[in-house]
């Protein structure tokens, strides 16, 4: 590690658990290197468990979850390989990812530690963010800066703790997004150059998920019927969903309007709530997203529908 402490510091830890993170916010399109002041860092978006890695002064681990869980005793051999190659003080931002066959498996993450160590399934540590090092906090810096200090401080660890796929290459970062789709990474993260590492969603980090857009029945309008908040709409493998995230007020006037003429009597839904129903339903754009988190989003009343 060569990263000097900040001044009028002791060495040793100034960061201690729990700390919230930083997250993304939603975006439907990965954004133009020129679109952000000072540019923007493209990295893979991968399906884990996101969790800040603090090394304390006994090489002590401590793997805390977004709920500030400690996942240590679940990821062991993880814990003890960054306790016995980074120094106490070191805080890193990261996401715990299971392997098999090739691809990222979230589901081998939910799994029992002895459960995966039986049936060989690798666990990797992917940091893309370092918070501190030793007697020093390093959220203030941007971005830039702190790829740099993570780079150095990963220097020497090598596998299972590694750092995320990044690059600065626009056309690199779509041609990521089109290709690993099959090996399990989600998408993309876009993360201002210049941004400090700040808790709670941030317009300065976006993600964008692979997405799929179909076709679906809108059957019935959650909410009031004038202004829904929510749309009821069966998917062409007949699954019935909600859409999600909440209909813009645009949107809203916009389905209110076009569905006024074909309402049905309100009812009482046992998963929905009160749902008014349409007696004739209309077709629907939806875009489905990617992961385990599966949802559907509303596009627009298709205008052949």
């Amino acid at each position: 590690m060569t990263a000097a402490p900040g001044p009028g510091s002791a060495e040793g830890p100034v960061l201690r658990p729990p700390v919230d993170v930083m997250r993304p916010r939603p975006a439907d399109e990965i954004p133009a290197q020129g679109s952000t002041p000072g540019g923007l860092q493209y990295s893979l978006k991968l399906d884990g468990f996101r969790a800040l890695a603090f090394v304390l002064e006994d090489r002590r681990v401590f793997l805390q979850s977004r709920s500030h869980r400690d996942l240590s005793r679940e990821f062991p051999e993880l814990a003890e390989h960054l306790g016995a190659r980074l120094p106490a003080g070191v805080v890193l931002d990261g996401e715990l990812c299971a392997y098999r066959e090739g691809r990222l498996s979230f589901t081998d993450l939910l799994r029992s530690h002895a459960d995966r160590r039986q049936a060989g399934v690798p666990v990797s540590y992917i940091a893309f963010d370092v918070l501190a090092l030793p007697g020093r906090d390093v959220r203030t810096l941007p971005l830039v800066e702190r790829w740099k200090l993570l780079g150095v401080a990963l220097s020497d660890v090598g596998p299972p703790v590694q750092p995320v796929l990044a690059t600065l290459d626009e056309e690199t970062a779509r041609d990521w997004f089109r290709d690993l789709r099959a090996a399990g990474v989600e998408g993309i993260v876009a993360k201002a150059l210049r941004s400090p590492y700040r808790a709670g969603e941030t317009w300065a980090w976006r993600k964008v998920r692979h997405a799929d857009t179909l076709d679906g029945t809108l059957l019935g309008l959650v909410g009031p019927a004038d202004r829904p908040r929510a749309l009821l709409v069966r998917l062409p493998d007949d699954r019935t969903v909600t859409t999600s995230p909440k209909l813009t007020p645009v949107q809203a006037r916009e389905v209110g309007a076009l569905a006024a003429g074909r309402l049905g009597a309100p009812v009482e839904h046992p998963e929905h709530g009160t749902v008014t129903p349409l007696a004739d339903p209309l077709t629907v754009e939806l875009r489905q997203q990617a992961g385990r988190h599966e949802t559907a989003r509303f596009v627009r009343v298709r205008s052949d529908g």
